[in-house]
């Protein structure tokens, strides 16, 4: 069962944070949607260039500065994806250890991880918006298409800052799944050790 869908528990607000979880979600994905046609629009832009340069006897020609708006097209796309990611606990994670713990401590574990999720996503936002402050100062353009570097730095900045608020989200979510004894995502059962989880099928000995 989804976890929107239950009853909501634990000790912080839960049902404002909830109503709040929906707010962000729907930010996270129109963010991660915008990323992706960006990406897109990149991938066929590209396409458009190489073939150009490939048929430059018949007329065609590359797109210029391509390389340029891929670069600042792809910061913009991978800062899109991070809130979703975060929202639906898509990072890689290593269960060899934690797994085997109980689960209570595994949701200890999965607030302190949010937590400093948000700490390190805080630092990032901090640090891209030192270098668009900076970049802006100097007015640093592009060498070909001679558009200033700080616009890239701007639009990757929505996504950075989005993935602080997700981040502090998922904190406050983590904290009320510890506090109120959901100790797995989505109302999901705990994970087991594969070897308990899969019973192994007995056979007879060939007499």
């Amino acid at each position: 069962m989804n976890r929107l869908e239950a009853q909501p528990t634990g000790l912080f607000a839960p049902q404002f944070e909830m109503r709040v979880g929906t707010v962000v979600r729907l930010l996270a994905l129109g963010m991660a949607l915008l990323g992706g046609l960006v990406l897109v629009a990149m991938t066929l832009m590209t396409l458009v260039s190489i073939t150009g340069r490939s048929l430059t006897f018949a007329g065609f020609a590359p797109v210029p500065g391509a390389f340029e708006l891929v670069e600042a097209g792809t910061a913009f796309a991978v800062f899109s994806f991070l809130p979703w990611c975060q929202l639906q606990r898509g990072h890689v994670t290593v269960d060899v250890v934690a797994a085997r713990f109980g689960p209570r401590v595994m949701a200890v574990l999965s607030f302190l991880a949010n937590v400093a999720m948000t700490l390190v996503a805080a630092l990032i936002f901090w640090r891209l918006l030192l270098g668009l402050l900076d970049k802006r100062a100097y007015l640093e353009t592009t060498f070909i298409l001679q558009f200033p570097v700080w616009w890239s730095y701007l639009a990757a900045s929505f996504g950075a800052g989005l993935f602080v608020i997700v981040c502090a989200y998922t904190a406050w979510r983590s904290a009320n799944e510890m506090s109120g004894g959901s100790q797995t995502p989505d109302g999901e059962q705990p994970r087991q050790d594969m070897d308990r989880q899969t019973p192994i099928p007995k056979t007879r000995a060939a007499r």
